[in-house]
């Protein structure tokens, strides 16, 4: 039989498996093979970003973009599209002016440039000969055959690559120390840890393209003189550990890994490692500790890792995003990579865009790109059209972005220009209803719960900062206050031992100095201009009420009284201020003041 449809993308990245994209795909090969359709190839790939959409459907090569498929619409899929040659519109994505668009012309994508993420979504990463077919161990094979070394290592230098794991270090100046340290054992580490709240960059990567990161290592490993690797991934990430898996023994059948590589005579293996979700593993000297199976705490630096690493061995470590840009600066060269971004920032970066924005997901984008263009043209702008209030960048240690520096562009200098950081990609974006105080303690307790405790700065002194907030936000805050934190947060960042202690006062810093008039209000006036903090609300019945009494019956505290049709009461002394009662009212006759 004839059709316009010969293969169907289905995404199987973590989001859209919750979303039960297995199902789908199962049902596909169902419903096509029940239809004589056999012959149309079904294949699961990682994310395609735009995750609020999920789960995604591609068919090819008409590349019409279905979105928020169920298991049960793929029958129809099957019977009017793929047999039919009609598109289900219903299903169809459709653009910002109401037309169906195809996956790449939706304006979710307009601003980016996929370089790390140009693979996901377009192969299945449990296929090697997918990997191979889309330009996969090209770099490999350059590398080991038609370089030395010390060229792979001028490339990676020449091109300006610098760390995407947090602080933004030069990868090639990295590598060149790993390479000229003395010792006849070394070790290439990847860093898969993630474990800022919000972030899913890395863990995309290894769901969707998991061989380009082996592939990477790999030159690394030839590069600097290790035979040996370690990934380092967190074990609530099963997906992409299962996916990694199978790449390393596809990549060690074929001969991609292993001993004698390519006929070439370079040994390097890999293995994993499992992390128990302690954020401070992702501190590059913690994460050694704990993949030699000590206590996740960082070391004493210097001797650097690149001169004393794992195991007392020469290390060198990136993060998923950093080895990821690998292999196309190898087969592209240096001056592709830094045709891409700005001078002192050149490339892309991933970042896992989410909060109060439309469009969340995964982006790349150019370096120096500006916030306003990632919130408003990639992420669709604020839902009910709320203002935009701040981002987060940088993670829990990142810092908080005000409005005013909405056109700030995204690179490591500029971030750090107004407070702020790059960390490892997380950018979470806050609309005009959040209390920024709230915001500040939300990090700070995140920071409470991870410290290490190896420091007294860290241990004591951000436990203190958190319950000075936990005052100001529970209306018992002084002026006071205010001079002890700052004072707590300098302290802090000055002697914390690691550079996690050391940014972890940012949130609290940056929101003191960008809104510290919402810190005035909930210590002078008791008051929380957002709404947000129940300590300082206060629940009022208007003159609106018509005295049904949804109110009072929805009331957990038994606070409302009054009588049918009559204007009903809230006892402050008894209410919770859990907001029931607000909800309940069909006349919205109840405010919050």
């Amino acid at each position: 039989m004839e059709h316009g449809c010969d293969r169907v993308y289905v995404c199987a990245g973590t989001g859209c498996t919750s979303g039960k994209s297995p199902e789908i795909i199962e049902n596909f090969r169902q419903e096509l093979n029940a239809s004589g359709l056999s012959d149309v190839k079904v294949i699961m790939t990682g994310c395609f970003g735009l995750c609020s959409m999920g789960p995604i459907v591609i068919t090819q090569p008409d590349d019409c973009f279905y979105s928020r498929v169920a298991p049960k619409d793929v029958a129809e899929i099957v019977r009017e599209h793929i047999a039919g040659g009609k598109p289900v519109h219903r299903l169809l994505f459709k653009g910002s002016r109401g037309e169906a668009v195809s996956l790449f012309e939706a304006d979710f994508y307009k601003k980016q440039e996929r370089v790390v993420l140009a693979r996901c979504g377009l192969i299945n990463p449990e296929e090697i000969d997918d990997y191979i077919e889309h330009g996969g161990f090209a770099a490999l094979e350059k590398a080991l055959k038609a370089m030395s070394s010390e060229e792979v290592v001028s490339v990676i230098k020449d091109s300006g690559l610098r760390g995407r794991g947090g602080a933004g270090f030069p990868t090639g100046k990295k590598w060149e120390f790993t390479m000229n340290a003395p010792g006849s054992k070394k070790y290439v580490v990847c860093n898969a840890d993630e474990g800022d709240p919000g972030a899913f960059m890395d863990r995309s990567v290894l769901e969707g393209d998991p061989l380009s990161v082996v592939e990477a290592m790999t030159i690394a490993g030839y590069a600097v003189g290790a035979d040996e690797g370690y990934i380092y991934v967190r074990a609530e990430y099963p997906l992409a550990i299962h996916r990694l898996q199978v790449a390393m023994g596809q990549a060690l059948e074929r001969g991609f890994l292993g001993n004698n590589i390519l006929n070439t005579g370079f040994d390097f293996n890999l293995s994993i490692r499992y992390g128990a979700g302690a954020f401070v593993c992702g501190e590059e000297t913690a994460l050694l500790n704990s993949i030699e199976g000590k206590k996740g705490t960082p070391r004493l630096r210097p001797p650097f890792p690149a001169v004393k690493g794992l195991f007392g061995c020469p290390t060198l470590i990136n993060n998923v995003e950093t080895y990821a840009n690998i292999c196309k600066i190898i087969t592209s060269g240096a001056d592709w990579f830094r045709s891409m971004g700005t001078p002192g920032s050149p490339g892309t970066k991933v970042f896992a865009l989410g909060g109060n924005v439309n469009n969340i997901g995964l982006v790349e984008v150019p370096m120096g790109i500006t916030l306003r263009e990632i919130i408003y043209d990639i992420g669709g702008g604020i839902p009910d059209g709320r203002g935009f209030k701040a981002a987060q960048t940088g993670g829990p240690s990142g810092g908080c972005i005000p409005a005013e520096h909405i056109n700030t562009p995204i690179d490591f200098e500029s971030l750090k220009a107004i407070g702020s950081m790059m960390g490892s990609g997380g950018l979470i974006v806050m609309d005009d209803s959040k209390c920024m105080v709230g915001i500040a303690k939300f990090f700070m307790k995140f920071m409470v719960e991870e410290s290490c405790g190896k420091c007294a700065p860290c241990r004591i002194g951000l436990v203190r900062m958190h319950e000075i907030l936990e005052r100001i936000t529970g209306g018992e805050g002084e002026i006071g206050d205010l001079a002890e934190l700052e004072e707590l947060a300098e302290m802090v960042n000055e002697l914390s031992f690691c550079a996690l202690g050391q940014t972890a006062p940012n949130p609290v810093l940056t929101t003191f100095r960008y809104f510290k008039d919402e810190y005035l209000a909930h210590i002078n006036d008791k008051k929380c201009p957002a709404g947000e903090c129940s300590a300082l609300l206060n629940y009022e019945v208007t003159d609106k009420c018509v005295g049904c009494t949804k109110c009072a019956k929805a009331c957990p505290a038994a606070a409302i009284s009054g009588k049918l049709k009559e204007k009903h009461s809230i006892d402050k002394g008894k209410c919770v201020k859990c907001g029931a009662c607000m909800g309940a009212c069909p006349v919205k006759s109840i405010v919050r003041r």
